[in-house]
């Protein structure tokens, strides 16, 4: 382990080096994925300081057990100093764990509304809100790439992209179904409704990763639509991509350019079919009890949003905040850090495991 951690403090002073050269300054790109990387390592180091000077602790306390006047305290410090060390050595454990390669990836995140109608539209558009509020807290850019408005301003569909050094390992434990409890603006007996609206979040696909057979797919062109389905332009700019052999079909209409859309579309369906790759080797590797899946079955009701009580609650984990309004603010890095850890402690469990 000693190596490894001997590595990341490598890293940490390299990291420190770079961030104070005048060229990385010049390169905002650059700079923020370095300042990001270095800002998620602080908290290692700061486990890897504290791992070192508990073993120089432990064994300026053994040397002194043959000390007859010091050998009690020496002893009782001894005992302290090894819980600490296991603690520790489990916490660096969870910090070493592989990295999914995807995780450094743009991602492909899909809203749709679900259960209840109106209401589901407009929580769809909640959820959208509060990622795009969270995206650039974290830095990330966005871009809409294709979305279905309704009648009261929500959206049936909205499919969007987020860009940056981690974006996908960021997005990815929000793939679920997402439960809201509220009182619809359009209820008019103060009766609270339950909605539903579905995330799907996919590691952007490069062309090395699925090569598209274009003779197994269909492109359909037409008019965009808008809510009630009316025409928003009068040419026909909306793509329509059907992979033949899955049935997989996605549609792009949020840009005047038929080609820009059909780019887009493209770009879609090469990431949910690489999903699709991805999601039938890990059930292999799930079956032959190698690894886990940890991010939850996408059918399970992963989170409710409870407006009477303003709470939300994560099912995967237990986890509930009181903070409603934050959490739909963007501040959801509460969530998100006590999901990556409980994944990461199944992981360890299942390296345990064998």
């Amino acid at each position: 382990m000693l190596d490894k951690l001997d590595r990341l403090e490598e890293e940490y002073r390299e990291l420190e080096a770079l961030l104070s050269d005048p060229e990385v300054l010049k390169d905002k790109g650059r700079y923020q994925s370095l300042s990001r990387r270095y800002a998620e390592m602080g908290e290692v180091i700061g486990l890897i300081r504290e791992y070192r000077k508990v073993l120089q602790d432990l064994e300026e306390a053994e040397s002194l057990l043959d000390d007859p006047e010091l050998k009690e305290m020496a002893k009782a410090e001894r005992e302290a100093l090894l819980a600490r060390k296991e603690a520790l050595e489990k916490e660096l454990e969870r910090h070493l764990l592989p990295k999914d390669p995807m995780d450094e990836r743009d991602a492909i995140v899909e809203i749709r509304a679900g259960t209840g109608g109106e209401e589901a539209a407009l929580f769809a558009r909640d959820l959208f809100n509060m990622y795009l509020r969270f995206a650039e807290e974290m830095g990330f850019e966005t871009e809409v790439l294709d979305s279905h408005p309704t009648d009261l301003g929500g959206f049936s569909k909205v499919v969007f992209e987020v860009r940056g050094p981690g974006a996908y390992g960021t997005f990815k434990y929000e793939s679920g179904v997402h439960r809201v409890q509220r009182v619809p603006a359009t209820e008019t007996q103060g009766r609270i409704h339950t909605s539903t609206a579905t995330v799907a979040v996919l590691p952007k696909a490069e062309e090395a990763d699925f090569q598209l057979n274009m003779d197994e797919i269909r492109i359909d062109v037409m008019r965009a639509s808008g809510p009630g389905g009316q025409g928003v332009n009068t040419t026909d700019s909306a793509v329509r991509v059907v992979h033949l052999p899955t049935g997989i079909m996605v549609t792009c209409q949020d840009s005047r350019s038929q080609i820009k859309n059909r780019e887009k579309a493209l770009m879609i369906l090469r990431s949910r079919l690489l999903e699709m790759k991805r999601a039938e080797e890990a059930e292999k590797l799930r079956k032959t009890r190698l690894a886990q899946i940890g991010t939850g079955e996408r059918s399970e009701k992963i989170r409710t949003y409870n407006f009477p009580q303003s709470r939300v609650t994560d099912h995967r984990i237990g986890f509930t905040t009181h903070d409603l309004e934050g959490v739909l603010s963007g501040h959801l890095t509460p969530i998100l850090e006590a999901l990556k850890r409980a994944d990461q402690e199944r992981q360890l469990a299942a390296l345990a495991e064998g």
